[in-house]
């Protein structure tokens, strides 16, 4: 705190204005120059940017990559010398990605074949729910509900129709996503080769490089952090649904769909945890009004285990709380949409490093 102190005056002998005495070292703010101040500025503008030309896919994808390499070479390089480690870092993380993604798409293939029931199967478990809701729906909405699975199709034909060119836009959205990822994983690759080589450095340089550093730092506490969460969160759910639930109730439809999407998505703080419990409480409700009552206590205590979690877990990699994630997704979404839901952790945890790195906050 400051103080102050009345110091007599040398004419008259009366108590002169009060000084402020300086701060001490430990709380003054840091003098900076006029290049770090730029460096701030152009990463600020930079991370705009990347949420404003769509280019978020490619900046995660490329971090990561960045982080998985690093994370490798270590235990490589007791054998080979650096560079040779972190290519080798590459070809394995190149070879595990395309094995991975092989293995996803076959197993997914498999398991529609094998687990998830015909269109039509599903348009008249879909029917059941809908004559069981018109008992209990008022006239004036029931209306609006389809009478059978013929006129269910011919509805969803016609919204099909009328939303051709959203879903032909959709498509070529995803398909560009895909390519900026790829993109952003073959330049996260580049850089995690090539980015240590020495050389001298300009001021600008040097303050940029610092910037990118923590961002990347920031990234890897968020990112290795929610994957703990999820995984937890996901096991939690397995047994939930393929063990405890079968054993008190009917077993759930597309519990192990449930149990991985509870995973991927779980990999968004707080939003993908509300959109996995959304569908476990839809698709208990299809079974049972007790499964659904059960399920929702569940996720309940879930939850509350959960923001434990993210206390620790998160909360403890960025120094932040739950609340502050929330306010800052609430923001970022109102700004920049689904994009900014996702980039909120990210960005926060680094912009709240940099503050804390400057001893503001």
């Amino acid at each position: 705190m400051t103080r102050h102190h009345d110091t007599p005056d040398e004419a008259t002998g009366q108590a002169s204005a009060p000084r402020p005495v300086r701060l001490t070292s430990d709380m003054s703010l840091p003098a900076l120059s006029a290049v770090e101040t730029g460096s701030y500025v152009l990463m600020l503008g930079a991370m705009w940017a990347v949420l404003h030309m769509r280019l978020l896919g490619a900046l995660l994808a490329g971090l990561l990559v960045y982080q998985l390499v690093h994370t490798m070479a270590p235990s490589i390089e007791k054998h080979m010398s650096s560079q040779r480690a972190r290519w080798l870092s590459v070809v394995l993380l190149s070879v595990l990605i395309v094995g991975s993604l092989t293995g996803l798409t076959l197993g997914i293939i498999q398991h529609f074949e094998n687990d998830v029931p015909s269109v039509q199967k599903l348009l008249n478990q879909a029917m059941q729910l809908v004559d069981q809701a018109r008992e209990q729906l008022p006239e004036f909405i029931t209306t609006y509900l389809p009478v059978d699975t013929e006129q269910m199709k011919l509805k969803a034909a016609e919204l099909m129709h009328a939303h051709a060119n959203q879903l032909q836009q959709g498509g070529k959205n995803a398909a560009r996503i895909f390519t900026h990822v790829l993109i952003g994983m073959i330049i996260g690759a580049i850089i995690a080769i090539t980015g240590h080589r020495h050389s001298q450095r300009l001021p600008l340089s040097t303050a940029l490089i610092a910037r990118i550093s923590r961002f990347a730092d920031a990234f890897r506490r968020i990112v290795f952090a929610q994957v703990k969460i999820s995984a937890i969160n996901a096991t939690f759910t397995g047994v939930f649904l393929l063990v405890l639930l079968p054993l008190f109730h009917a077993p759930l439809p597309l519990s192990k769909t449930l149990v991985l999407i509870t995973f991927i998505v779980g990999l968004l703080p707080v939003l993908g945890n509300l959109i996995s419990n959304t569908l476990i409480v839809a698709v208990a409700l299809s079974v049972s009004f007790p499964a659904a009552i059960t399920s929702l206590v569940f996720l309940v205590l879930i939850h509350k285990l959960e923001y434990f979690l993210n206390a620790r877990i998160v909360g403890g990699q960025i120094e932040a709380r739950t609340w502050e994630l929330l306010v800052a997704m609430l923001v970022m979404e109102a700004t920049f949409g689904i994009p900014g839901v996702i980039a909120a952790p990210v960005f926060y945890a680094y912009i709240k490093r940099e503050l804390i790195y400057l001893r503001l906050v």
